[in-house]
């Protein structure tokens, strides 16, 4: 059950992680309507997690890096910390 547990999240990590990038991507094309209205929904999905690192991570100049380093952090707990330990159960 273990290794099947850990590939089960690992996909829904790596999906969430895809999730951002569209989003972070969607930001781009602001004055499609139906683009805006995507992203909203979006927002609600990743927004809750991107925002605990824009309270660490200051923008730079007008560059908003918290999303990089939510998706890496992402990645790298999924990785390297929760799919491992699922593995071994």
């Amino acid at each position: 059950m273990g290794p099947q547990l850990a590939r089960i999240v690992q996909a829904i990590g790596s999906f969430y992680g895809i999730l951002i990038i569209v989003y972070v991507l969607m930001s781009w094309f602001t004055s499609i309507e139906a683009v805006d209205e995507i992203r909203r929904v979006l927002g609600t999905v990743v927004e809750p997690y991107i925002s605990l690192f824009r309270r660490i991570i200051p923008p730079i100049g007008m560059i908003d890096i918290s999303p990089i380093v939510a998706y890496l952090v992402l990645q790298l707990v999924l990785s390297y910390v929760i799919v491992p330990l699922l593995g071994s159960l």
